[in-house]
């Protein structure tokens, strides 16, 4: 606790000082306690997690996530919140080139990310299920995927524990890979008759599952756990450190929870329900 206090500190101090400097902030949460603005990245196109629909501010647990933490990291003040659209295959190019301050957008941690991302967290655990057609009975468990047309997600690893051997992946099967510009791509596609099966974190498949009861079947046999985490331009070690107090506060409070169920609490899963361990801020 006594290293994030020294770091929340260092960074007020380094954002004051940059704002007398013509308004160049070096670290996210200075930005946002002095300037009362902030850019989030999430997704915009998966059901309750990051939707848009029609005019508005994208809508879903994610989304209720960011603003937990911005307001956590502004004190409680008022802070004007720019929505971002960041799809899976531009995430770490929106924060490295300032486009977005922190990406809140079922955002996995992984060792090929860490080198250009500073994650913070994760705020959850979630299992990697996949997703077939509810009438399709020649899939009922992950083996049977072999031989199978699998979506790739552009930007996505998730199709790596189904096709890879260890360390990057988890199951070593043959399938087909049919290629998808995103999620809900790969959804569209799914129903389309055009592949079989959708694999990626469970929260994600019960999230396209809700908007169309009855049309999709999830397996239920998980692959391999996934630790979501919040991305920040790399080397923001005080903002990592804010972040990871938001994100207990956050479980402490009983928010995490509610929001779970707020956004998942009819699609049958076991939800999470503890605070993962943090991952340490470089």
């Amino acid at each position: 606790m006594r290293r994030a206090y020294v770091a929340l500190a260092a960074a007020t101090v380094m954002g004051l000082a940059a704002c007398g400097g013509g308004g160049s902030y070096s670290t996210v949460v200075g930005k946002i306690r002095n300037t009362g603005h902030v850019v989030v990245g999430t997704k915009w196109d998966q059901p309750s997690l990051g939707l848009v629909v029609g005019p508005g501010d994208p809508q879903g647990f994610d989304v209720d996530v960011a603003r937990y933490i911005v307001n956590y990291l502004a004190h409680g003040r008022h802070v004007d919140i720019t929505w971002r659209e960041s799809p899976s295959s531009a995430r770490e190019a929106l924060l490295q080139n300032g486009s977005v301050d922190l990406i809140v957008a079922t955002y996995t941690i992984t060792e090929a990310r860490r080198p250009k991302v500073t994650f913070a967290g994760p705020y959850v655990i979630v299992q990697q299920d996949t997703m077939v057609r509810a009438t399709d009975t020649s899939i009922k468990k992950v083996s049977d995927l072999r031989g199978k047309r699998l979506c790739l997600a552009e930007g996505s690893n998730s199709y790596r524990r189904v096709v890879d051997p260890p360390p990057d992946g988890k199951l070593d099967l043959p399938a087909v890979l049919v290629n998808a510009a995103n999620y809900s791509d790969c959804v569209r596609k799914l129903t389309d008759h055009r592949l079989d099966a959708v694999s990626t974190q469970n929260l994600i498949l019960a999230g396209f599952a809700q908007q169309e009861p009855g049309r999709f079947r999830l397996l239920n046999d998980p692959i391999i756990d996934e630790r979501w985490a919040v991305g920040i331009k790399k080397g923001d070690a005080a903002t990592c450190e804010a972040v990871n107090q938001a994100i207990a506060a956050m479980w402490h409070d009983g928010t995490a929870t509610r929001l779970l169920h707020k956004w998942f609490g009819k699609t049958g899963l076991k939800l999470p329900w503890y605070l993962p361990k943090p991952e340490g801020c470089p």
